[in-house]
């Protein structure tokens, strides 16, 4: 800390002829150490002449989320093609090559951990007796991604990732332009949502435009509010996928269940109030009433979070209510949770068809029936019919 000392300190090293850096005094020193980024062969240093050290871990830090932690992995397995490329393809013509190998499927599927079989086909492309140099691989990726329930600094870093290689994206209607917008700019956007009784576009169409787009040789991502394997029909998708011989990977993503009840710092489990949560859809397949045995589900007595339920909120109460539930069972109704537009309203389970109604929620939104719904961030029913007597 002393700067005379720090000096002379700096002064014997050199006239040992070591270089030295003295840290917070780039002044004294005859080198400077960046900040890096590790990841084996791809190495990333970030330096700012030591003026802002602290700057520079920070930029640091962004780079980290920005790069996969396996790059290394597709480093090296670009490397062990290095010779086969080097006998097979034109020196003119390696560097579009390699720019259509890191830019297209193959690479993703490389950092997917799809090696093997990325491997197989690069060498079966290599041995074609009339390959052509620099082309595109044939077989695109489809990866089916998680957007989370809405903030888009909830989205994972893989999502984040992927959204910004893909060629072609199809996203549903709980995905908004802020994630959107970290995309590519020059991909492709198509809007696949759903309402209910409004379909945009048919699955069996959606997974047909994957598998088309997937075959041209794009990076296909099929982007899905919360997490695509919880009311998502992500399954649907990927059995489609993989009908097809189309690569095909799922990144998840945070269910709107656990972001709402974060959003509103309310625990869907908690050691005194419920020991369990149970998912449930508000409708079936063709938009019908879904199929649950009511007895079973009351019975359990824990956390309920009902999905797509806002139409029928009615309904869902007084089929549990018949089979058992108490009528005071604390009720969370969270529309639009973790984004700018978020709405709590609480009440008791006889009241719930009524709160949909006063607090004009449309969706889309979460209920959340049980104990813990007390805890929720939120307005009470009580308080807003009072409200609205007292405006009349």
């Amino acid at each position: 800390e002393n700067a005379e000392e720090a000096s002379a300190l700096a002064g014997f090293a050199r006239s040992a002829g070591v270089p030295v850096n003295v840290v917070d005094h780039p002044e004294l020193s005859d080198f400077l150490t960046p900040s890096i980024v590790d990841r084996g062969d791809i190495v990333v240093a970030i330096s700012t002449g030591g003026a802002a050290p602290v700057l520079g871990r920070r930029l640091r830090e962004k780079i980290e989320a920005l790069l996969p932690q396996n790059l290394e992995r597709l480093a090296a397995f670009a490397r062990s093609f290095r010779s086969a490329v080097a006998a097979r393809v034109a020196p003119e013509k390696r560097r579009l090559f390699w720019e259509n190998f890191f830019d297209g499927p193959l690479a993703s599927r490389v950092l997917a951990g799809d090696e093997k079989r990325v491997r197989e086909d690069l060498i079966d492309s290599l041995n074609r007796p009339h390959y052509e140099t620099g082309a595109k691989s044939e077989a695109g990726v489809i990866h089916i991604v998680g957007a989370g329930p809405g903030d888009p600094e909830l989205l994972t870093l893989r999502a984040l990732r992927l959204l910004q290689s893909a060629d072609v994206i199809l996203y549903d209607r709980l995905v908004g332009e802020k994630i959107l917008s970290l995309a590519r700019r020059d991909a492709v956007r198509l809007y696949v949502g759903k309402a209910k009784a409004d379909h945009a576009v048919p699955q069996d169409q959606i997974e047909q435009r994957l598998i088309d787009f997937a075959r041209s040789g794009k990076i296909v991502v099929r982007l899905k509010g919360g997490d695509p394997f919880i009311f998502g029909r992500g399954g649907e998708e990927l059995d489609a996928a993989k009908a097809a011989g189309i690569p095909v990977f799922v990144t998840p993503g945070i269910t709107a269940a656990t972001g709402c009840a974060a959003s509103a710092r309310m625990p869907l489990t908690h050691r005194d109030l419920s020991q369990a949560v149970t998912f449930i859809t508000g409708h079936a397949k063709d938009d019908g009433e879904p199929d649950l045995d009511w007895r079973a589900i009351a019975a359990l007595g824990h956390t309920l979070v009902v999905y797509m339920g806002v139409g029928r909120a009615a309904s869902i109460a007084r089929s549990l209510i018949v089979n058992g539930r108490a009528g005071s069972t604390p009720v969370a109704i969270i529309e639009k949770g973790t984004t700018e537009q978020q709405k709590i309203l609480k009440g008791r389970l006889s009241d719930l068809g009524a709160i949909v109604r006063a607090g004009g929620i449309k969706g889309p939104a979460l209920l959340v029936i049980g104990e813990v719904a007390a805890k929720a961030d939120g307005v009470l029913f009580e308080e807003l019919a009072l409200a609205e007597r007292r405006a009349a």
